[in-house]
């Protein structure tokens, strides 16, 4: 477990779970008690007991996206807690299922946890209502960015031309901002904006066209895991 931040409002802890290095993280607001799980998978238990450790209570389950390796945990985490269930609706559409308990939000929209306020922004691109979760400095991104990387686009649901589109957007969020991704495939576990920008191979591209065929054809062949920052070609 690492605690990515414990301030006087909130605390975000990170859990590594999973044969596909998943991060799941629980977010905390201190003066209700409430938490909300990010991506509940795998290794459900250890989500539970840092849950009943810290003597808080999973009120929300946050989705990134609807891949089976962020989404395992859901129905087990819901048998503990009574947590209400939120995603982007273009995602739950893509989807497709049935659950009891959603609620269904659109791009801007705001989740309270207690006091502690978490916007949900809609990242397409690995999937159709894929949604990074903002909360003060710091961005869960899911499989939307990575440190160094992005998402794959060629699965069901990916659009390359999209996941340009947004990774345009996340790099005008401050420099300074946090981005925890949904897999552990960097030599570092978190990387800020500016480091991003300066750093991941997906954010150097200017023409759509060049980045397309980067990440649909190139950057599976010339890069391996643990990913490392690359500069620009211009720096």
């Amino acid at each position: 477990m690492t605690q990515i931040i414990n301030n006087e409002q909130y605390r975000i802890d990170a859990l590594e779970l999973g044969p596909m290095e998943n991060f799941i993280y629980v977010i905390t607001d201190h003066a209700s008690g409430r938490a909300a799980v990010v991506d509940p998978a795998w290794e459900v238990p250890e989500i539970l007991a840092l849950a009943e450790q810290r003597c808080i209570n999973i009120s929300d389950i946050l989705l990134t996206h609807s891949h089976h390796d962020h989404i395992n945990g859901v129905e087990q985490v819901l048998q503990q807690y009574d947590a209400q269930l939120h995603l982007l609706k273009p995602e739950a559409e893509f989807w497709g299922k049935h659950l009891d308990l959603p609620t269904l939000h659109h791009g801007g929209d705001t989740i309270k946890v207690g006091d502690t306020e978490i916007r949900i922004l809609h990242t397409p691109g690995h999937t159709p209502g894929s949604a990074c979760y903002h909360i003060h400095d710091q961005l869960i991104t899911g499989d939307t960015m990575f440190v160094w990387g992005c998402g794959r686009c060629d699965l069901s649901g990916g659009d390359p031309e999209q996941m340009y589109d947004t990774l345009n957007k996340l790099a005008k969020l401050p420099g300074n901002t946090v981005t925890l991704p949904g897999h552990n495939y960097a030599d570092k576990t978190t990387a800020t904006m500016e480091e991003q920008v300066r750093g991941n191979p997906f954010m150097h591209f200017h023409d759509r066209h060049k980045f397309v065929d980067y990440r649909m054809h190139i950057h599976d062949r010339v890069r391996e895991e643990p990913y490392h920052a690359e500069p620009a070609d211009d720096e």
